[in-house]
């Protein structure tokens, strides 16, 4: 009877054990998809049948234009202004060509409320007709180039550590109403690990302290 009793207890025992077990399992998964549900991912779109208004989109007190040349509908411009004037701590931005002078504004007035800018463009498209590349380093913005035979062709922003804007989009008034581009916005946190850790590569590699072999 002892040894019946003992027996009914081991057995009760692995199945506590193993229902734990089952239990301990189903929990990581529903917090994974959990997790997985919390991230945020859209995609945008261009272009845009018209530019829109960056005063309208980014100031406290809207445009202020009595007859504004620019949209005052939200379109796939309006909401990239709106993701880079929302920047608190950093804004590291990797793109080939940057002539965009609305798109550079929301740099500089970054850098100017202590937002820690970086651009990465390449070295072809520092003097092309356009280029806001010296614009930036006049006002302050830290601006470096590959210095290389081939192309830097990334079109990444990261946004605090936080935000991933990757796609097809260089800064250029045509990609915004002219070709057909896309950009991804992501907070998922291994894809901004990724880009961010490839961007603090490319900016140690093209220190021009450093020196740079094609």
């Amino acid at each position: 009877m002892k040894g019946h009793n003992v027996l009914r207890f081991a057995g009760y025992t692995l199945a506590v054990g193993f229902l734990t077990e089952i239990i301990y399992t189903v929990y990581k998964r529903l917090s994974k998809k959990s997790k997985a549900k919390n991230d945020t991912t859209e995609v945008i779109f261009f272009p845009d049948s018209q530019v829109a208004c960056i005063d309208y989109f980014t100031k406290v007190n809207g445009c202020v234009a009595r007859d504004c040349k620019f949209s005052h509908k939200e379109n796939s411009l309006s909401k990239l202004f709106m993701i880079l004037s929302k920047s608190t701590k950093s804004m590291d931005v990797c793109v080939f060509v940057l002539t965009c002078t609305d798109l550079t504004d929301l740099l500089i007035q970054a850098h100017k409320r202590g937002v820690r800018v970086r651009v990465i463009t390449d070295c072809e498209q520092v003097d092309a007709t356009g280029s806001q590349v010296w614009r930036l380093r006049s006002e302050g913005v830290a601006v470096r180039t590959d210095e290389s035979s081939f192309f830097m062709h990334h079109k990444f922003v990261v946004i605090d550590e936080k935000t991933l804007v990757n796609g097809s989009f260089n800064w250029t008034r045509q990609a915004i109403t002219g070709n057909q581009e896309n950009l991804l916005i992501s907070d998922n946190s291994t894809l901004v690990k990724e880009y961010c850790k490839q961007f603090d590569h490319l900016w140690m590699l093209y220190d021009p302290q450093r020196g740079q072999l094609d």
